[in-house]
C-alpha cells in the first residue's frame, strides 16, 4: 500500500522535472552562437639581440716608488771571552830533572837520552758549572792521576774539592791534558801519583777575586 502511495506521489513530480529540464535544454540550443574575440597574437624572437653591458673602469693612480732605506745591520753580540788560566803548571811530587840534550857516545856512536819525569805540555782549563758561577766564593780541587807512556792522563781522581759541583768539571778537564811521558833507560813509561791543584776563581763586580771558602 505504501509503495503505491509513493508511486502516485513521485511519478507526477518526476514528470514535471523532466519537462522543465527539456524546456531548459531547448532554450539553450535556440540561442545563436557568438564567437569570442581573438586574443592578442604573441610574437617571439629566436635570437634576441643582447645589449652590451658597459663596464665601468676605475682609474687607479699608482704612486711613484719611494726609495727604500736599507735598515742597519743588527747589533753584534759580544761573545764572552774565556779568561786565561791563572793556575800555573802543576808541580809534580819529587824533583823533576831538567831535560838534557842527547849525548853521542864516541865509542859506539849510540845516542843516549837521560831519564826524566813526566812533563806537562797542554792544560785545558775547566768549564765552570753554571750554579757555581752564582756563588759568593772561589773554589779549588786537588786532583791525583797517572800518566800513560803516550802522555795521556788516566785514573783521574778529584779527591779534595771546596764544592762537590767542581769534581766533574775537574776530572773532564784533566782528561784532556797532554804530557811528555816519563823516560827510563831511553823508553817512555807510565808515571803514577801525579798531583795538581785546579782553582776556580770568581770575581765581584769590581773585578776583585772572591776568597776561597773557610778551610781551603
Amino acid at each position: 500500500m505504501k509503495n503505491v502511495i509513493r508511486w502516485l506521489v513521485f511519478t507526477p513530480l518526476a514528470a514535471i522535472f523532466t519537462v522543465l529540464l527539456f524546456l531548459a535544454m531547448r532554450a539553450l540550443i535556440s540561442k545563436e552562437f557568438q564567437p569570442q574575440d581573438k586574443g592578442e597574437t604573441a610574437s617571439f624572437e629566436i635570437n634576441p639581440k643582447v645589449e652590451d653591458i658597459k663596464v665601468i673602469e676605475r682609474e687607479t693612480k699608482i704612486d711613484k716608488i719611494k726609495q727604500v732605506i736599507t735598515p742597519p745591520p743588527p747589533p753584534q753580540i759580544e761573545r764572552a771571552k774565556a779568561d786565561k788560566p791563572t793556575e800555573k803548571i802543576a808541580s809534580i811530587e819529587g824533583a823533576v830533572p831538567e831535560f838534557e840534550a842527547p849525548k853521542i857516545d864516541a865509542s859506539n856512536f849510540k845516542i843516549t837520552v837521560s831519564d826524566r819525569d813526566a812533563q806537562p805540555l797542554v792544560r785545558i782549563p775547566p768549564i765552570f758549572p753554571p750554579r757555581f758561577l752564582q756563588g759568593d766564593n772561589s773554589g779549588l780541587c786537588k786532583v791525583r792521576f797517572d800518566v800513560s807512556p803516550e802522555g795521556q792522563p788516566f785514573n783521574v781522581e778529584a779527591y779534595r774539592c771546596s764544592s762537590s759541583q767542581l769534581k766533574n768539571a775537574t776530572v773532564k778537564s784533566v782528561q784532556k791534558w797532554k804530557y811528555n811521558p816519563k823516560i827510563v833507560d831511553g823508553r817512555s813509561v807510565s808515571r803514577s801519583g801525579v798531583e795538581s791543584t785546579i782553582r776556580f776563581d770568581l770575581q765581584d763586580e769590581r773585578g776583585r777575586k772572591l776568597p776561597l771558602p773557610s778551610g781551603f
